[in-house]
């Protein structure tokens, strides 16, 4: 296992510096190799990194165009599904899927109060279609 301990402070600072530049656990551990001669697993690396409490940058070009993906354009359609078996706690369950194409599983439980457990953490639906997805459901429930 390899040690902090082990490297001097001008490669400490050069480590830095790499990630400061943008690399990334896998370029760090092929200039380790390259420039200092180190040879460390993956692992080390990721151990090394944050022993010297150094934060890697994501790249903001690729978070954008996740961003930019993640647009969803509205339909105006809610659709629901009864699931045809139950999940456990629950006296009925389903899926529905929103008009701007995000997807959350539904539940009622034995108190008679709806769940709604969606795909994207923290997403609530626009009012419209809670109400489309309300009169889906009784339709389905009847």
């Amino acid at each position: 296992m390899f040690s902090v301990s082990q490297l001097s402070d001008d490669q400490k600072a050069q480590i830095a510096s790499w990630a400061a530049e943008g690399a990334q656990l896998p370029d760090i551990q092929k200039k380790l190799q390259e420039e200092f001669s180190i040879q460390i697993t993956y692992m080390d690396t990721r151990f090394l990194v944050l022993d010297l409490g150094i934060e890697l940058h994501q790249e903001e070009v690729k978070q954008e165009e996740a961003q930019a993906e993640e647009i969803k354009v509205p339909t105006g359609v809610v659709e629901a599904t009864v699931d045809e078996i139950v999940r456990p706690g629950a006296l009925k369950s389903g899926s529905v899927c929103f008009s701007d194409g995000e997807k959350a599983l539904w539940a009622i439980d034995q108190m008679g109060r709806l769940s709604l457990d969606a795909d994207t953490p923290g997403y609530q639906p626009d009012e419209e279609d809670l109400i489309k997805f309300q009169e889906k459901l009784r339709d389905l429930l009847t």
